[in-house]
């Protein structure tokens, strides 16, 4: 492909181990697309929650082996930071002179964001593409798809938003940009957003593992520029309820939530106003909002049901799980029922009436 000239490329594969990131210019500023894969494939996109960028948000998820497999051998992945979230961004800003998001840029509001993307798309000529979102980025590419539907083949989202945020979230989010603005990426501001993500039992375990990612996250966070978080948090924090365009959604979705995310109900609302024919709800238990780094395991199979239903096929050249529904060997009409997930697979409408 040749790059127009209005774009910067910069060859960041020893620090990203695989890929090239871009540094595309739009009409609402300049932001980092990190591309891996076989352009020629179909397109999919992520976008990720807040202070978040596509290492500390989805590195959990492509570092499972048949996940990571599974995503690579069917699509060309576009990775989406938001502005200023970019991996390495005070590295990126001196290699190619603060062509990302700075203190003067102005705030963007989420409209801006969506229609950012499309910019995107235009950039390297992708025409529909698959997305993948968390919580802040699953808003902004819900509502991507709902002003572009045409350009969307279906939604993964995470821990999603819709309406807009209560006064128990929108006092969390003050409380953030107040740190934010006041104190910098500093350590309370570091620990409530931690709150965000993860469940309390991986916040507080002695567990080996668990206690990596959250230092990870941790050392991640503390790469971020306050200016940029502040900027994406009061867009998130402003936005508007969009579950009316919900109901004229007619791609397919998938949904993420851990029962111990704080959008958790958030979830089930969005769930609740999709097209049932269309959408599926996984509850992971005893996880937090990212489910993509907390458990990411748990996406595995449902990513195989939901991708089979698109024709696309699972990579041979791994070994096939006995729990896999795209195992040759193994399909059948009975494994698509929910139940042979051996996940919290169910219809939104059923959840509701018990909590009435």
């Amino acid at each position: 492909m040749t790059e127009s000239s209005d774009s910067v490329s910069v060859d960041m594969e020893p620090l990203l181990l695989a890929g090239k990131e871009h540094i595309v210019k739009t009409s609402y500023g300049s932001l980092s697309v990190a591309v891996f894969g076989d352009w020629d494939k179909p397109a999919l996109i992520t976008y990720p929650d807040l202070a978040l960028n596509y290492v500390s948000c989805f590195q959990g998820l492509f570092s499972c082996p048949e996940a990571f497999s599974l995503l690579l051998q069917n699509f060309c992945i576009y990775h989406i930071s938001p502005p200023g979230h970019e991996v390495r961004a005070l590295i990126t800003r001196l290699l190619i002179g603060a062509a990302v998001a700075g203190k003067d840029e102005p705030s963007l509001s989420v409209d801006d964001l969506a229609n950012q993307i499309a910019e995107i798309l235009d950039y390297f000529r992708v025409g529909k593409v698959m997305c993948l979102g968390v919580t802040a980025g699953a808003y902004i590419l819900t509502l991507f798809a709902i002003k572009y539907p045409k350009r969307v083949m279906g939604l993964i989202l995470v821990s999603p938003l819709c309406k807009a945020p209560s006064w128990k979230e929108w006092l969390s989010n003050k409380v953030i940009s107040n740190l934010l603005y006041m104190c910098g990426m500093c350590g309370l501001a570091k620990e409530v957003l931690l709150m965000r993500y993860f469940s309390k039992e991986v916040r507080t375990s002695a567990d080996a593992l668990e206690s990596d990612i959250i230092r990870s996250c941790r050392r991640l966070l503390g790469e971020r520029q306050s200016s940029n978080v502040h900027r994406f948090l009061e867009a998130i924090n402003r936005r508007r309820d969009i579950t009316q365009g919900l109901r004229k959604l007619q791609c397919r979705s998938l949904i993420f939530v851990g029962e111990n995310s704080p959008f958790h109900h958030e979830a089930l609302h969005t769930m609740s106003k999709l097209d049932r024919r269309l959408s599926a709800l996984v509850e992971v238990q005893a996880c937090g909002s990212v489910v993509t780094e907390e458990q990411p395991d748990a996406m595995l199979v449902p990513l195989e049901y939901f991708l089979l239903g698109y024709g696309f096929c699972r990579p041979s050249q791994f070994s096939v799980s006995p729990r896999s529904p795209l195992s040759p060997t193994s399909i059948s009409p009975e494994l698509f029922s929910p139940e042979s997930m051996g996940l919290k697979l169910k219809p939104i409408k059923t959840r509701i009436q018990k909590e009435v």
